[in-house]
């Protein structure tokens, strides 16, 4: 095969498609982001989904801004020396391929066909974009992400509310029920929604601030279930059938549903601006105990075991700003987490799951950031 560029390989998962004139634009913190297709109906899907940063006037000049492209086609078959990425400890199956070209990644998605390129020139989803609309919204979230990775800002694995800009954070272990728990909580008036899986935290001169990623939750149906606001999500004729279903099955059930934030809370629910973090709860209770259900304040320092909870790779799509990439063996920097946690509130729920425990906890106790 000829050596591949940057360019050789644009041109390859591009082919002849022609972008429409229309295109989409998002503002964000910091960031502008422009997306191109040649799909009118991809475009429609991006702009319902983005709606609440959807901007329609021109960018200033000068501002902040990047391109994305998103191609509408057939699953993609470049016949390129791929990798598999190494999934996270627990997850099985093939599910990210990588290729590393000079300036730049490909990035192609073995369940789906869609293929992605990566690089500080041009940032292209090429594929069924269309029935993998999630994957494009990911990738659009991903350059956000990694301009706040670029700046600083920590990675967590983790959900987040605000109330009057100041925070609460949410992690668990593996379907611990963080988003369960962040959903309920959104009952509550006085919380907007920050973010349900991606949290970026930094430590700043009095403060440790928290933003969150315009990423919808996307939930299983044993949080549908239980939570009457959300219960109407779910498909009318399967309602039954999975209430019948045993606790411990329901929730290992992975059928991910989006819950739109707009929709059933109001558009005014959401919080893009920074915040000031106070409190974080680590889920780590069971199904399979009946000891009262405890939230406890601890020392990171002391229990760093819980670390796991919260630490989140950046994935094969993070590129710093030299251009340059992570491998998928890189190890987490556990102490820059444990230095950022210090200047919080950290507390660890454990005991039997119930997540009115969660919410009595916080209202009582408002986000009230502690002081570095």
């Amino acid at each position: 095969m000829a050596s591949l560029t940057v360019d050789s390989v644009r041109n390859m998962i591009m082919g002849d498609a022609v972008l429409n004139e229309e295109l989409l634009q998002l503002a964000l913190p910091e960031l502008n982001i422009r997306v191109q297709s040649n799909s009118t109906a991809l475009l429609a899907t991006l702009s319902h989904y983005f709606r609440h940063i959807v901007h329609t006037e021109k960018f200033p000049e000068h501002s902040p801004t990047i391109e994305v492209i998103a191609i509408e086609s057939p699953a993609i078959d470049a016949e390129l020396p791929l990798k598999d990425w190494s999934r996270e400890a627990g997850k099985r199956g093939k599910k990210d391929a990588y290729l590393d070209i000079d300036g730049g990644r490909c990035i192609y998605k073995v369940r789906t066909g869609m293929m992605f390129l990566q690089s500080l020139k041009h940032r292209i989803a090429a594929g069924p974009c269309l029935d993998n609309s999630n994957q494009v919204i990911n990738f659009i979230n991903n350059q956000y992400m990694n301009l706040l990775q670029q700046q600083g800002w920590l990675i967590c694995h983790a959900a987040a509310l605000a109330q009057n800009n100041q925070a609460i954070a949410i992690a668990g272990f593996s379907g611990g029920g963080k988003s369960t728990a962040m959903l309920h909580l959104m009952s509550d008036q006085r919380f907007d929604f920050v973010s349900n899986d991606r949290l970026f935290i930094h430590a700043e001169a009095t403060r440790v601030q928290a933003r969150g990623i315009p990423k919808l939750p996307r939930v299983n149906p044993g949080t549908l279930l239980h939570n009457p606001q959300l219960l109407e999500i779910l498909p009318a004729d399967q309602i039954d059938q999975l209430k019948a279903m045993p606790k411990a099955e329901l929730w290992e059930l992975e059928e991910k549903y989006d819950v739109d934030i707009a929709d059933i809370y109001g558009h005014s629910r959401f919080s893009m601006a920074p915040s000031s973090l106070g409190h974080f709860l680590i889920l780590n209770w069971s199904h399979h105990t009946q000891q009262p259900t405890a939230i406890r304040e601890i020392d990171v320092h002391q229990r760093p075991e819980l670390l796991d909870a919260i630490m989140k790779s950046s994935g094969p799509f993070y590129q710093h700003l030299d251009g340059s990439f992570n491998s998928d063996d890189r190890i987490l920097d556990r102490q820059h987490y444990i230095d950022t946690l210090t200047h919080l509130h950290v507390y660890e729920v454990s005991g039997k799951v119930d997540f009115s425990v969660i919410q009595a906890f916080c209202s009582r106790h408002p986000a009230i950031p502690a002081a570095i």
